[in-house]
C-alpha cells in the first residue's frame, strides 16, 4: 500500500507550477542562507544577500573546471564549509564518457529528495496514463564500485549514492512494481553476471512483470542483445532449477537460487515463444505479456539505440524517463505519451534555481565563433518564467548541493509550459564533436549522418550497433574518421563504400562542406570494427569505477582518450575512404 495517493502528488506538482517564478525566488533564498557560510559564497561578495538580482551580480557564471579546485579540496578531507554550509559526506562520480575521464561532485541529502520528487510527480503522470498494479518491474539496475577520496569520502556513481539510501529503497517500494532481481544482483560486483541473473529472475517472474525499465535505453537493447545468445542456457536454468555455473559471485548466487525451481512449463514456453520470433522482433511483448511500457532515458546520446529498442519492444509503447544529469535533477516527463523523439519535461520549480542563457545561430558562418560557442551567440541569461517557445537555451542551474549558476552544456528548446513552468526538449550537448578548420559539427549532426548512412545498410538487412568518431590530424589535411560495429560482416565493399561516401555528404555544416571543397580537410574515413568492440569500450570505462546504469558510449573519442583509441584501432578490420568530394 502506498503511503501517499498519486493524486496528491500530481496537485502539489499543479501548485508547485502555478506560479514558478515565487517559487524560484524562494528556493534561490533556501539555498543562499543555507550556504551562505561557504567560502566560495563569501569571497564573491554577497554579504548575506539572497535576491537574484544581487546573486547574478555577484555570482559568475561556471563550468565544472571553474568549481574543480573547490571540489578536490573536499574530497582532500577539507571539511570546513567551502561550497556548502553543511560538510559534504559523500561524492558522485559522473561516467566519464564525455571528458574521458569522470567528473567528481558533491552529493547531498537534498539531492536524494530532489531525485524522490522526480520518481514520484513522473510516477504519478505515468501512472495515470497506463495504470500498472502491484506486480513487478523487470529493472536492469547495476550499481558502481564505491571508492573512497584522499579524505575519506565514499565517491561512486550518483546513481549508486541514491541506491543506498533508505529513502529510495522506501519511495521505490511506495511508487512502483518491486524489482524482479533481488539486491545482491543489483549491487552484484560483476556487471556480466548481474545482467544474466537480471535476465534469470525476468523470466522467473514473467506473468508478473508490468514494466521494463532501465536508467539508459542502451542498457536494455544492451541486455537483449545478451538475451539473443544466452536464452537457451536461461532456460535450462529455469528447466532443471540449477543455476549456471558462470554465476560465480557467492552472495548472487546465493540469492538467486533460492527463487529457482524446477520449471519445465515454464521452460518450454518460453523456449517455444523465442524459437517462434522473427529476428527477435517483439521478444518483450512476447515474454513478459503484462508488461504495460518500456522505460529510460531515451533523448541525446540515446536517440540511436531506439530503432533496436523499439524492434525488442514490438507494440508497446517506449516512454522517456526525466531530465537530470550527475550533477542533479531538472525536469520530469509529465507527459507520458509523447514518443521518445518528442518527449518534454517540466522544470520543477523548487529543487534548484534556473536560468536559460538564450543561444541563437549565426546569420553566415563566416561570423567568428570561439569554440567555446559552436553554432551560436549568446544572450543574456534570462529566468525560467522568463523563457520563450520556440527558442534554443542552455541551462545554467543552483543547487543546493555547492552548484552555483553552474552551466550544464546543453541546448534546450522550450516546446510549451506547463502553468508556468517551462517544458523542455533535449536538442543535444552543446560540447564540440568534430572540428578541423571551419567545420562546427555536434553530436546531434553525427547521430544524422550516421542514420542517413545506416539506410543503405537497412536495405542489405544489416545495421549499425554501435558508433564513434575521432578527428584525425596526423597528417595533412586532417580528416574525421567514423567507426562503425556492424551486426554482421556480410556488407560488401560497395555497400560500404556508399556509406561512406554518404556519411561524408550527410554533414551539412557550411564550414565542413566548404572546406571539403577546397581541400582543407581530407576524405572522410569510415572504419568497421570487429563485433564486440564497443563492448570492450565499454568494460573499459566499467574498469575505472562506472557503472552500466550510467554508461554511455562516447560519441566523440580525443587524442588525449589513448586507451579508447587503442581498442578502436586494434579491432578495425577494413576502412574506406570517401570520394563523394572527387579529391
Amino acid at each position: 500500500m502506498r503511503v501517499f495517493s498519486l493524486e496528491s502528488v500530481i496537485d502539489e506538482f499543479e501548485e508547485l507550477t502555478k506560479d514558478a517564478g515565487q517559487q524560484q525566488r524562494e528556493t534561490l533564498r533556501k539555498i543562499l542562507e543555507q550556504n551562505g557560510e561557504a567560502e566560495y559564497l563569501q569571497k564573491l561578495g554577497l554579504g548575506g544577500r539572497t535576491d537574484p538580482e544581487s546573486f547574478k551580480a555577484c555570482v559568475p557564471l561556471v563550468t565544472h573546471s571553474d568549481l574543480d579546485p573547490f571540489i578536490q579540496r573536499i574530497a582532500n578531507g577539507d571539511t570546513s564549509p567551502i561550497l556548502t554550509g553543511k560538510p559534504i559526506r559523500s561524492i558522485s562520480l559522473s561516467s566519464g564518457t564525455t571528458q574521458g575521464k569522470p567528473k567528481l561532485l558533491p552529493f547531498t541529502d537534498e539531492l536524494v529528495q530532489s531525485t524522490m520528487q522526480i520518481y514520484r510527480t513522473s510516477f504519478a503522470f505515468r501512472n495515470r496514463e497506463y495504470p500498472i498494479g502491484n506486480g513487478k518491474a523487470l529493472q536492469f539496475i547495476y550499481s558502481s564500485k564505491q571508492v573512497q577520496t584522499k579524505g575519506g569520502l565514499i565517491a561512486t556513481t550518483a546513481t549508486t549514492n541514491v541506491y543506498r539510501t533508505e529513502q529510495f529503497k522506501c519511495t521505490m517500494k511506495d511508487i512502483q512494481s518491486q524489482c524482479c532481481s533481488p539486491d545482491e544482483v543489483i549491487f552484484g560486483s560483476d556487471f556480466q553476471q548481474s545482467l544474466y541473473c537480471h535476465l534469470l529472475c525476468g523470466l522467473i517472474y514473467s506473468d508478473e512483470v508490468q514494466f521494463v525499465f532501465s536508467t539508459f535505453a542502451h542498457s536494455i537493447v544492451h541486455a537483449f542483445r545478451k538475451f539473443e545468445d544466452v536464452w537457451e542456457e536461461l532456460c535450462e536454468d529455469i528447466r532443471t532449477g540449477v543455476l549456471s555455473s558462470r554465476i560465480t559471485v557467492p552472495s548472487m548466487r546465493a540469492a538467486v537460487s533460492k527463487l529457482l525451481r524446477p520449471s519445465p512449463d515454464l521452460a518450454d514456453s518460453i523456449y517455444n515463444k523465442c524459437t517462434r520470433l522473427s529476428n527477435w522482433y517483439g521478444v518483450i511483448q512476447e515474454l513478459w505479456p503484462n508488461a504495460k511500457y518500456v522505460y529510460g532515458i531515451m533523448t541525446g546520446s540515446m536517440e540511436p539505440y531506439l530503432n533496436k529498442l523499439r524492434h525488442y519492444a514490438g507494440s508497446l509503447p517506449l516512454m522517456s524517463a526525466d531530465y537530470g544529469s550527475s550533477e542533479g535533477w531538472i525536469g520530469a516527463n509529465v507527459n507520458p505519451s509523447l514518443p521518445p523523439e518528442s518527449v518534454t519535461f517540466a522544470v520543477l520549480p523548487n529543487i534548484g534555481y534556473f536560468e536559460f542563457i538564450p543561444l541563437e545561430k549565426p546569420v553566415g558562418q563566416e561570423t567568428e565563433i570561439s569554440k567555446a560557442t559552436i553554432h551560436y551567440i549568446e544572450g543574456e541569461p534570462v529566468g525560467l518564467t522568463e523563457v520563450e517557445v520556440g527558442k534554443e537555451y542552455e541551462i545554467a542551474f543552483t543547487n543546493f548541493a555547492g552548484l552555483y549558476r553552474y552551466r550544464l552544456g546543453d541546448v534546450l528548446r522550450v516546446a510549451g509550459f506547463h502553468n508556468s513552468t517551462p517544458e523542455l526538449q533535449f536538442i543535444c550537448r552543446r560540447s564540440l564533436v568534430l572540428s578541423i578548420n571551419i567545420d562546427k559539427n555536434t553530436e546531434k549532426d553525427l547521430q544524422l549522418a550516421v542514420e542517413e548512412a545506416a539506410k543503405l545498410l537497412a536495405v542489405e538487412k544489416l545495421e549499425v550497433v554501435d558508433f564513434t568518431s575521432h578527428v584525425d590530424t596526423s597528417m595533412e589535411p586532417g580528416h574525421y574518421v567514423i567507426f562503425w560495429e556492424l551486426s554482421s560482416d556480410a556488407a560488401t565493399e560497395e555497400v560500404l563504400h556508399s556509406c561512406c561516401n554518404c556519411l561524408d555528404m550527410s554533414f551539412v555544416d557550411a564550414g565542413y562542406v566548404s572546406s571539403r571543397k577546397v581541400g582543407a580537410i581530407g576524405p572522410l574515413e569510415l572504419c568497421i570494427v570487429r563485433k564486440g568492440t564497443f563492448h570492450k569500450i565499454m568494460d573499459h570505462y566499467l574498469d575505472l569505477g562506472g557503472a552500466m546504469s550510467q554508461f554511455k558510449t562516447p560519441r566523440f573519442v580525443g587524442q588525449s582518450n589513448i586507451k579508447v583509441l587503442q581498442i578502436l584501432n586494434r579491432n578495425v578490420t577494413e576502412c574506406y575512404f570517401s570520394t563523394a568530394y572527387g579529391i
